[in-house]
C-alpha cells in the first residue's frame, strides 16, 4: 500500500489513485473506525502543535493496535507509521531535534515510504542538515524512490541460458473462447479497422464493461473472461486488477490474438509493500511486437513519436530517461484521470522490477484445482536480492502445484509467438 499524505488524512488504505490498489484489502474490520476517530484527533493536536495530547492519542492507539491479530497488525501499521511521522512533524516545528529524528526513526521503522513526500515537506526543514537525518534520508531513498530503485536494476543478462519451457497460446477455436467471443459479441467490439485499433477496442470495452476495486475480494473462483463477465454484471461489482487482466486476455484469444497477462511486482526488500499491478501484453502481427495494454487504467503507453510500446521498451526507456506518453483518455472507472508522472515515474516504476507471467496463455488457467500445475515464469534483473532456485515447485493438501521458473534473460521472456 502507499500512504496517502501525512498530516492525518483519515486513511481509508487507499492508494492517492484507487485505481491502482492491487492487494486485496479488508475495510469490514470494526478497528478501522476507532483508527480513523484517533487519526482525526491526531490531526487537531498536529494543528495545535500539541505534544502531549499526540502522544497520549498514539499511546491509546498502541493499546488497542497491540489487541489486533498479526495479520491485522500488518494491515493497520501504516496507521502508526502515519502517526509517528506526524509527531516528528511537530517536534521539528519546535525544533526539538533528537525527538524529531526519534519519531521519524520510528515512523520509518514502521513503514513509512513517501520518499518523494518527506523531500518536500516543510515541516521537517529544522532536521534536514541533521547527519541522522541524512542517514535515513539515504535509506529510503535506497528503497522508495522507485525510479532510482529501477534504474539501479536495470540490467538483465542475455547470456543467461537456462531452459525455460515454450510459451503458448490457446487457439480461438477453443470452445470456451468461441462461447466468449459469440456471448459478448467481440467480433463486433473489435470492428473491421486496422489492428492497433481492433486491439484498443477491446481494451476500451473490458475497461468499461467491468470496474475495478482493489479493496475486496470479488469471491470469484473460476479465473476465466466467462465467469468474471458474467458475475461481475449479475453481483454488480467490480474487481482486481488480476481479474480485468483475465477478462482481457480470454477476450484477445478468442480473437485469434496472442497475449499474455503480466504480474509487475516491486523490489521491496523489506517484504512491506503488499501492492502490485497486473496488466497485459498483446502480439501485433503487422508490427511484430508486444504492446503494453492495462485494463484497470485503459491505458497504453507511446513514445515521443507515438509509437506503441511493449513492457520492455516502457522499463528500458524509463531507465534511460527516454520521452514517454500515456494515451489522454486514461482513466480509472471513468472517475479518475490517469496523469502520466505518477502512472509511469512513480507507480509503475515501481511496480516493473521484475515480472512474471503464467507459461500457458489459455483459458481458465490459472483456476486453482485439485491435482493441477500451474507454471509461471520470472523475469529477474540482476541485483535482485532472490536469484535462486532456477526452478521451484510448491504443493498444497490438494495436490495443486506451482511451478515456477526463473530467468535473467529478457529475450527468453518477451520472445514473439510461433507463427502457425
Amino acid at each position: 500500500m502507499k500512504f496517502l499524505k501525512p498530516k492525518y488524512y483519515l486513511l481509508v488504505l487507499l492508494l492517492p489513485y484507487p485505481g491502482f490498489l492491487f492487494a486485496q484489502t479488508n475495510n469490514t474490520n470494526p478497528f478501522i473506525a476507532y483508527a480513523n476517530q484517533q487519526s482525526g484527533l491526531m490531526n487537531k493536536a498536529y494543528l495545535k502543535r500539541d505534544v502531549n495530547g499526540d502522544k497520549k492519542l498514539i499511546a491509546d492507539f498502541v493499546v488497542e493496535y497491540n489487541k489486533l491479530s498479526a495479520n491485522d497488525k500488518q494491515m493497520y501499521k501504516p496507521y502508526l507509521a502515519n502517526a509517528y511521522y506526524n509527531l516528528s512533524c511537530i517536534y521539528s516545528i519546535l525544533n526539538n531535534k533528537p525527538k524529531a529524528l526519534d519519531y521519524l526513526d520510528s515512523s520509518i521503522n514502521r513503514g513509512f515510504n513517501d520518499y518523494s513526500h518527506l523531500q518536500v515537506d516543510n515541516d521537517m526543514n529544522n532536521i534536514r542538515d541533521e547527519q541522522r537525518y541524512k542517514q535515513m534520508n539515504t535509506q529510503l531513498r535506497s528503497l522508495y524512490d522507485y525510479l532510482y530503485v529501477l534504474k539501479k536494476a536495470g540490467k538483465y543478462n542475455t547470456a543467461d541460458d537456462r531452459k525455460i519451457p515454450e510459451f503458448t497460446y490457446e487457439p480461438a477455436t477453443d470452445s470456451s473462447l468461441v462461447a466468449l467471443r459469440k456471448k459478448y459479441n467481440l467480433d463486433s467490439i473489435v470492428g473491421s479497422a486496422g489492428e492497433v485499433t481492433r486491439v484498443l477496442n477491446i481494451l476500451h470495452w473490458v475497461h468499461s464493461t467491468i470496474n475495478h476495486d482493489g479493496q475486496h475480494e470479488s469471491g470469484i473462483t473460476k479465473i476465466n473472461g466467462l465467469e468474471i463477465l458474467t458475475v461481475t454484471n449479475k453481483r454488480k461489482i467490480g474487481v482486481s486488477c488480476g481479474e480485468l487482466a483475465t477478462v482481457l486476455n480470454d477476450c484477445y484469444l478468442a480473437l485469434g490474438y496472442k497475449a499474455r497477462k503480466i504480474y509487475c511486482f516491486p523490489k521491496d526488500s523489506l517484504n512491506t509493500d503488499y501492492d502490485s499491478h497486473v496488466i497485459n501484453v498483446v502480439y501485433l502481427p503487422l508490427k511484430k511486437k508486444w504492446i503494453w495494454v492495462d485494463p484497470t487504467n485503459d491505458a497504453c503507453v507511446m513514445n515521443g513519436d507515438g509509437e506503441l510500446l511493449s513492457i520492455e521498451e516502457v522499463r528500458a526507456s524509463l531507465v534511460n530517461d527516454k520521452q514517454l506518453i500515456i494515451n489522454p483518455d486514461a482513466n480509472w472507472n471513468q472517475k479518475e484521470t490517469i496523469t502520466r508522472d505518477y502512472y509511469l515515474n512513480y507507480y509503475m516504476a515501481k511496480n516493473l522490477y521484475y515480472l512474471y507471467c503464467p507459461l500457458k496463455s489459455e483459458y481458465n488457467y490459472e483456476t486453482r484445482e485439485k491435482n493441477k500445475t500451474i507454471v509461471y515464469v520470472n523475469l529477474v534483473p540482476l541485483d535482485y536480492f532472490v536469484q535462486k532456485p532456477d526452478i521451484s515447485e510448491k504443493a498444497n493438501k490438494d495436490n495443486l502445484t506451482i511451478v515456477r521458473y526463473r530467468t535473467n534473460n529478457p529475450q527468453v521472456f518477451w520472445q514473439a509467438p510461433k507463427t502457425e
